[in-house]
């Protein structure tokens, strides 16, 4: 294969150059020669320099009337260049001890820089030498791991996932990313070394969780989490989903396996990682509320509340922020089985309203993930599934169009009502504000400002209030 081709734009040749006059030697390394081979876009550039990066940058980025960004304390600079971001790096060795990931550097040469890299796909190398210009530097059968869809360890793999515990996940999220095989040996080594996991911190493994959620068929990294037993590490609540257990020869749905097919599913529809999490959290209350009942079987009531109420702590245990995106997947959770019941019942304008209010603008979310979470291998059941859940989105948009209940207001205001009765603050101001709120939802009267300020004086009578002339 001939590699100019990826090392085309004259930016190469402005640092073949530069690192020439410097007496220094320079290589692309890493996933943009990894994604050359794959055929994928990337548009960050990774630059080893034997010697100092941060010079071969600055020098650089003074021909190219670039601005640098200097990080000096982790011996790096990076610079934007046609919409690339190009990081430069000097070539190093490292060491760790066991009680951290961060390692002592040292300059190396490119050979240990390659030795150092997590995976073999990972450590290739294009030669920006003016006598070997693109050539590949590939020590460890890089380019036959990806040949063969294959994720290994350039070293021993107990010593690369010891030395960096974030790169058993960083494995497993190529895995799902690319859809490749994690070598048996290394899959072996993961499950030794899963304690390591402690010494990471949570928003890193985070951040890998992101990326494998984002993935085209999110179960690769999933299943792999499960089977290397790094997902109890620090995501216990959804380990418990596995297994099945059986009383009187009935067994229950395998909850793991359903959840993450929900997960693949909402993937078909949807990039919204926080969308993806509902899905992934879905049935976290059902371990918990697992029940079995002689003559019914194994039931799981309420599982959508209390899986809501246990999103907080799984957002707390990744370090992930407890806002409004915690919220949005702590509301689909609790909500996920409300348009499931509407299938099974009548469709009633009464209930789509009461959905409509507690879904508000997420109600299509909670949709895509409601017809997700379809994952029977019963064709006839899905398809019936599926028509009755078209049937309910045609009625909420028929109801949202008559009510405008999805951003519902109260037509009555607590201030409207102490200035007709001419009271203060009081217990009274919200019993007749839910009145009006229920009767809007119930059908009872229309969203409305007349129709509810007669209600209002017509409750207040009841009440004893009278009207302040």
């Amino acid at each position: 294969m001939n590699n100019h081709i990826f090392l085309k734009d004259k930016i190469f040749q402005i640092i073949s150059q530069t690192a020439k006059e410097h007496g220094v030697r320079a290589f692309v390394i890493g996933g943009f020669v990894r994604d050359c081979f794959l055929q994928r876009p990337r548009n960050d550039i990774d630059i080893v320099i034997e010697g100092s990066g941060i010079e071969i940058a600055q020098a650089v980025s003074q021909k190219i009337h670039s601005k640098v960004s200097v990080f000096k304390n982790f011996g790096t600079a990076m610079f934007i260049y046609n919409n690339m971001q190009i990081e430069f790096v000097g070539a190093r060795k490292e060491s760790y001890n066991l009680n951290s990931r961060k390692p002592t550097v040292e300059s190396g040469s490119l050979e240990d820089d390659q030795k150092r890299r997590d995976f073999t796909i990972n450590a290739l190398a294009f030669s920006l030498q003016k006598e070997d210009y693109g050539n590949l530097i590939d020590p460890f059968n890089g380019v036959a791991d990806l040949q063969q869809g294959l994720i290994r360890t350039p070293l021993d793999p107990d010593i690369t996932y010891s030395d960096d515990p974030l790169r058993m996940i960083r494995a497993i999220r190529f895995a799902s990313q690319l859809n490749f095989t994690i070598v048996p040996e290394s899959i072996e080594s993961i499950k030794r070394n899963r304690n390591r996991l402690n010494i990471l911190s949570r928003e890193r493994i985070a951040e890998e969780m992101h990326k494998i959620l984002l993935s085209e068929k999110p179960s690769v990294g999933l299943n792999l989490l499960q089977q290397t037993q790094l997902l109890e590490e620090f995501l216990p609540q959804l380990s418990a989903l596995k297994g099945v257990e059986t009383m009187d020869g009935k067994g229950h749905k395998e909850n793991f396996a359903h959840t993450i097919q929900v997960v693949d599913n909402i993937a078909l529809h949807t990039n919204n990682l926080w969308l993806r999490w509902a899905a992934l959290l879905h049935d976290i209350g059902k371990p918990a509320t697992k029940k079995y009942e002689p003559g019914t079987g194994w039931t799981f009531h309420g599982h959508d509340f209390i899986g809501s109420k246990m999103v907080p702590t799984v957002f707390k245990q990744l370090k992930m922020p407890l806002n409004e995106k915690m919220k949005y997947v702590q509301k689909l959770v609790a909500l996920h089985l409300r348009p499931i019941a509407l299938v099974e019942d009548t469709v009633t304008d009464s209930a789509i309203r009461r959905l409509l209010f507690d879904a508000g603008d997420d109600i299509d979310d909670l949709m895509t993930l409601c017809e997700a979470d379809i994952t029977s291998k019963n064709e006839a059941k899905v398809k019936k599934h599926k028509a009755n859940f078209q049937l309910v989105r045609q009625k909420l948009v028929e109801v949202e169009a008559k009510d405008a209940i999805r951003n519902f207001k109260n037509p009555i205001t607590g201030e409207l009502i102490m200035e007709y009765y001419g009271i203060k603050p009081s217990m009274e101001i919200g019993i007749i504000k839910e009145y009006i709120k229920e009767a809007i939802l119930d059908g009872n009267i229309e969203n409305d400002f007349n129709q509810a300020f007669e209600l209002m004086k017509q409750k207040g009578a009841e009440m004893g209030l009278k009207h302040k002339k």
